[in-house]
This record gives structure tokens, sequence and C-alpha cells, in this order.
């Protein structure tokens, strides 16, 4: 396991899959603390675009 984590650490070759993983943790969990600020944003955007489209 120490040389696991050793190899890991002194690794660069790019973004790894732990990297990868971890970006998409962030990304979710700010999704799900920020659902309802979210969902009224895009619903408020949604409304403008229908009520822009009809005058058109």
């Amino acid at each position: 396991m120490r040389h696991f984590l050793r190899r890991l650490y002194e690794e660069e070759d790019g973004i790894s899959t732990v990297e990868i993983i971890l970006i998409i943790v962030v990304l979710i969990g700010l999704v799900i603390i920020f659902k309802s600020q979210l969902t009224s944003l895009v619903n408020n955007i949604f409304k403008k675009i229908v009520s822009q489209s009809n005058s058109i």
C-alpha cells in the first residue's frame, strides 16, 4: 500500500482516474447543494425564452 501511494504521489503524467473522480464528486456536491437555486435560474431562463419567442 505504501508503494502504491508513493507511486501515485510521484506520478505526473496528466490527469489520473482518481483526479477525474474527485472532480466529478465535487461537481455533483455543488449541484446537490445549489439544486434549488439552479432550478429556479433555469426555470427563469426558459420563461424568458418562451415569452420572447412568442413576440417574434
